[in-house]
């Protein structure tokens, strides 16, 4: 690296509040698509129709797809840079192939068939076109943070903003599911078609938008232009592979996103099917997680950050997840109200494992400006992968059988949903508190951290 680049104390400095919210609106569209996905995915492509085992392939496709993409999306964008260029392509793509996954089996159509496994192979090619899209916009918006300052502190801001910014398009998301699940019939799979092509395109409208926002208020980071545009200069895998912290870090992103990605897709089943709730509470409830956590990602960005700061706020959420992952699992029918309350502390605890498990990344990459893509492309690619395989593996025991019916008569009952809601984010909450207890996050190569967040 540059010597004078470390030295000059424009890139320590923290950064102004409208260069954060350009930043962080940049993920909007991924967002709000990333919330559809999760949460009415696995439902939708039930309730047309499909068994629970070809909506986890549909969904394992684009895990798969993305996790591949983000590698190579890493390894180009250290290559060449020009993120913004990375970000508005990959905008485009999701723009464009979203529609297509809530829209109707467009291959369906064109070879007129439409037997289950067209239907399945269908949904799964549209759903891989719209995870490379999506691979390329999230790995050049979350590696940007490191190429626009040197500050810990402001990189945090940076993160926790993101993580607001996540927040309101999930917000928005539920905002118009609600709307059109109170305005619109659900009679038939083609009033269900257009119920999820309504609010996906409203998302994609709503999305694209503030895609226009970070492209008009944001530049291309400087450091990444200055400093890393020598490919001699670039950083070999093997150098990430050698470094205990990397394989830490991965862990901890990796629990983290399992909790969060495994609890959003199974929520919509657990309220409806579990807890025998009104339609409309399967838009009611996680609005109200994505709240609590858009309140807690705010007030996260007013707070000098440290390297023990960061190891503690983590392991506050996660042990808020450990006890609200139980109360999930054992919660009986005739209790079905305490989901709300569950639902504060569960936004609680996604902020804060979130903003500071992404916030880890940036100790990792220090000043190592070069490999800064390659680290959130194979963390990005252990997650994709993760939460695929896990999610395919909880759906092929989902069962719509005569059985499950009956147990449905039951108040409280060992279901898929309660494994998928509680079990799985509690016991990858409490491993991750483990594994960042023992982190070594001092980052000895950056600009002190103790200074104001934000001009």
């Amino acid at each position: 690296m540059d010597s004078t680049m470390g030295d000059d104390d424009s890139y320590s400095k923290s950064i102004g509040r409208w260069s954060v919210f350009y930043y962080g609106s940049g993920h909007m569209l991924n967002d709000i698509t990333s919330a559809c996905w999760f949460t009415y995915l696995l439902l939708f492509l039930t309730d047309i129709g499909l068994s629970p085992r070809d909506a986890a392939v549909v969904m394992l496709s684009g895990q798969v797809a993305d996790g591949l993409s983000t590698i190579f999306a890493g390894e180009l964008i250290d290559r060449f840079g020009h993120f913004k260029v990375w970000h508005l392509a990959g905008s485009i793509l999701v723009a464009i192939s979203f529609s297509s996954v809530f829209g109707g089996c467009i291959p369906c159509n064109i070879f007129g068939s439409h037997s289950l496994t067209m239907e399945t192979i269908g949904y799964s090619v549209f759903a891989a076109i719209f995870n490379v899209g999506w691979a390329a916009t999230q790995v050049s918006h979350m590696s940007m943070i490191n190429c626009i300052t040197l500050n810990s502190t402001s990189r945090v801001v940076l993160a926790s903003c993101r993580n607001a910014f996540t927040m309101v398009a999930n917000l928005s998301l539920y905002v118009v599911a609600g709307i059109v699940f109170t305005t619109t019939s659900s009679n038939t799979h083609d009033d269900i078609e257009n119920q999820y092509r309504w609010i996906a395109y409203l998302s994609i409208a709503v999305g694209c938008c503030f895609v226009g926002i970070f492209h008009l208020g944001t530049r291309e980071p400087r450091l990444k232009s200055n400093a890393c545009v020598d490919t001699h200069a670039r950083i070999p895998w093997d150098y990430w592979f050698k470094k205990v912290l990397y394989y830490q870090v991965a862990l901890v992103y990796v629990l983290t996103r399992l909790v969060v990605n495994v609890s959003q897709a199974y929520l919509a089943f657990y309220v409806i099917n579990d807890l025998r709730m009104a339609r409309s509470a399967k838009a009611l409830i996680p609005a109200v997680i994505y709240v609590c956590s858009f309140f807690v990602s705010i007030i996260l960005q007013e707070i000098a950050w440290t390297g023990q700061r960061l190891k503690a706020y983590y392991s506050a959420g996660g042990i808020l997840w450990v006890f609200c992952g139980a109360a999930i699992f054992l919660l009986p029918r005739n209790m079905s109200w305490f989901v709300y309350v569950l639902s504060i502390f569960i936004g609680v605890a996604n902020a804060l494992m979130m903003v500071t498990g992404v916030s880890m990344q940036s100790v990792l990459v220090g000043e190592d400006l070069n490999g800064c893509a390659f680290v959130c492309g194979s963390l990005s690619f252990l997650e994709k992968i993760s939460c695929g395989l896990t999610l395919y593996i909880l759906q092929s025991y989902q069962t719509t059988s005569s059985k499950t019916r009956r147990d449905l008569a039951i108040d409280v009952y060992m279901s898929v949903s309660r494994f998928g809601l509680g079990l799985v984010p509690a016991f990858c909450s409490l491993v991750g508190v483990a594994i960042t207890y023992s982190m070594n996050l001092h980052p000895q190569n950056l600009k002190s951290t103790m200074v104001p967040l934000l001009d």
